[in-house]
């Protein structure tokens, strides 16, 4: 076989493998893909049985501890949901601050049952997801 014909396949398995490697890694991302939701998002339609992130604010006056359970509402100013979640808070989460929830709507009540809770990190930062719902829900009233 001729050197040229050698590079020809070597160039041909190259990119045969290279693109096995990506529908692997796409297939594989689809499935753990984590799809966001504001609480508007939620009130158009039957709240999703997949893992989803919730974001917006908590709802000032919501928050209620109970041991290591604490209830409170997000909200994006136009539709609340309430979310419970058990553990340790981050220090940054608190009333009137950005958040975003990771886990489940419970199909039979309705609430957020999360598993992770990320706060904001400073006193400017909105997560780009939380400002693009919270504007297309509407101005704050």
């Amino acid at each position: 076989m001729k050197a040229k014909h050698q590079r020809l396949w070597l160039v041909v398995g190259a990119l045969g493998a290279l693109g096995g490697a990506g529908a692997l890694a796409f297939s594989t991302l689809g499935d753990k893909a984590t799809y966001f939701y504001a609480p508007s998002d939620l009130a158009k339609g039957a709240p999703p049985t997949d893992a989803i992130r919730l974001g917006g604010m908590v709802e000032q006056g919501s928050l209620v501890r109970n041991g290591a359970t604490i209830t409170f509402r997000v909200t994006d100013f136009a539709r609340q949901v309430p979310v419970t979640y058990t553990g340790i808070l981050p220090d940054l989460f608190r009333e009137g601050q950005g958040v975003i929830a990771e886990g489940r709507v419970d199909p039979a009540t309705g609430q957020f049952k999360a598993e992770t809770i990320l706060a904001k990190h400073d006193e400017k930062y909105m997560p780009p997801e939380v400002a693009g719902a919270m504007k297309k829900a509407g101005p704050v009233s």
